[in-house]
């Protein structure tokens, strides 16, 4: 008879040899699986009234508990299966219990709840020895934690894992945050001699990092409510980040913290935004590129006549170039307060995906969904320059190294490339950069050093040598 599993909710380690050892449960909670190293074994037990989340057996075998969104923990005999108590009485928590941990000498053990508090249970006297209260937001409830030696972990909604302090139970000793979903897309920044790292998430948020030790938080306030679909800084020292929710922000480096002014508010969903000197700002949205200019829209082009995709400007602030998805990148000029189409026309190989300028000026740099990545000189008049090929998939981003000789490109095969500007052939492949997803930003601190993002929510940090 064929069979499969449907679900699991936790999984159970056998810690003596020959003794029945409970496995699993069913979501309901009435009936728990075990083995007793000859067969397989559904036993009824019908003490939880909601779903169990949680079954955990004390590192000595002697007990086992199990917590269940009714806000209950059982504690158990190990050997017998017989119930030995209800941990809190009525209630261990306000809310439903998402996980357990025991203590390693086996007397006490951890609880997460969606009440927003974790605590720690004398099993043996059946009593509260610490409650955390973790904050009182919904991202604020516990769903995991852990008891590893001397270290109690939490882990909460929003993903934060807190390191839980014994001794002052208000205040966790550190907190571990980052993103919890897909960063699209990241911006680099250096202010007095320290470099910091700028990720912009598919949930709205933008978290900093430092780039030596990896501490990172996200900004104060409340920012996008949609996708950030792409960032860049400004020579004040802003942060301009476009958004699925139909704004351009404008956010101060310094203060790190969202506020009701240095938001624009677009007509139509943009997709990319660049900077230029002078206060200038060009994004593309859908079907529509505008220009700002000091944080106010004063020019739009609508319909014109392609779809364009991404953006750069020239950083001597006089020339933009949009790349479409008809498979070209458009050049034009900014006048005072307007966009005037050069009329010119760079032929890529397949649909633009991004554009980048070196940052002498000097190089156009533009990829396509073919899996190339086509340089035009600007002095040469946009002449083709070089074309560079190696991608097995699509290429979605682009950075120039500060050497204006080397520049890198990632893809959808999770591969990037640092590419050699006077030979294509003298290249840098790093394969598999982010194992789960493809990587979707990338910039560099140094000459030396390149930042990686990819929707598998991480950042990376890369050491280039030649």
């Amino acid at each position: 008879m064929p069979y499969e599993i449907k679900k699991v909710f936790a999984s159970l380690p056998q810690v003596e040899r020959g003794v029945s050892k409970i496995i699993g449960g069913d979501p309901k909670g009435n009936n728990f699986l075990y083995t007793n190293g000859k067969c397989v074994i559904l036993r009824n037990i019908d003490d939880h009234s909601r779903f169990v989340n949680c079954v955990r057996f004390s590192p000595d075998g002697n007990r086992f508990a199990t917590a269940s969104a009714d806000g209950q923990i059982y504690i158990y005999d190990g050997k017998t299966g017989e119930k030995v108590c209800a941990l809190g009485g009525s209630k261990a928590h306000d809310g439903g219990i998402y996980a357990i941990s025991w203590s390693p000498d086996s007397t006490h053990l951890l609880s997460a709840s969606g009440d927003k508090t974790s605590k720690i249970w004398d099993v043996n006297v059946n009593s509260v020895v610490s409650t955390f209260p973790m904050g009182s937001t919904v991202l604020d409830q516990q769903l995991g934690c852990l008891w590893q030696k001397d270290h109690l972990l939490s882990v909460s909604l929003s993903g934060y894992i807190n390191y839980l302090d014994r001794n002052n139970p208000s205040k966790p000793l550190r907190v571990v945050k980052g993103h919890s979903k897909s960063i699209q897309c990241l911006a680099v920044h250096k202010n007095g001699g320290k470099s910091h790292i700028y990720s912009g998430s598919h949930d709205g948020h933008i978290n900093y990092w430092d780039s030596e030790t990896g501490e990172n938080d996200s900004f104060a306030g409340k920012g996008h409510t949609n996708q950030v679909s792409r960032m860049t800084v400004d020579e004040s020292g802003q942060l301009i980040s476009c958004s699925m929710d139909d704004t351009v922000r404008y956010t101060s480096l310094m203060l790190r913290d969202y506020s009701g002014q240095g938001v624009v508010k677009l007509d139509i969903q943009p997709k990319c935004v660049a900077v230029g000197p002078g206060g200038y700002a060009v994004v593309v949205c859908i079907g529509q590129i505008v220009l700002l200019k000091d944080q106010r829209k004063c020019f739009s082009i609508d319909n014109p006549g392609y779809e364009p995709e991404v953006v750069a400007v020239h950083p001597g602030g006089d020339t933009v170039a949009v790349g479409g998805a008809d498979g070209n990148v458009r050049l034009y000029s900014i006048l005072g307060t307007t966009l005037k189409d050069e009329g010119k026309l760079l032929e890529a190989k397949g649909p633009v995906t991004d554009v980048a300028y070196s940052h002498d000026g000097a190089f156009l740099a533009v990829c396509d969904a073919s899996k190339v990545v086509t340089v035009f000189s600007v002095a040469d008049g946009y002449s083709e320059n070089n074309v560079f090929y190696g991608h097995h998939a699509k290429i979605v981003c682009l950075a120039w190294s500060p050497d204006n000789e080397h520049f890198a490109s990632g893809g959808m095969d999770m591969m990037v490339y640092v590419w050699t500007l006077s030979d294509p052939e003298t290249r840098v492949k790093i394969q598999d950069a982010h194992r789960l997803h493809h990587v979707s930003s990338l910039a560099w601190l140094d000459e030396h050093t390149l930042v990686t993002t990819s929707h598998d929510a991480s950042v990376k940090e890369w050491t280039i040598t030649y």
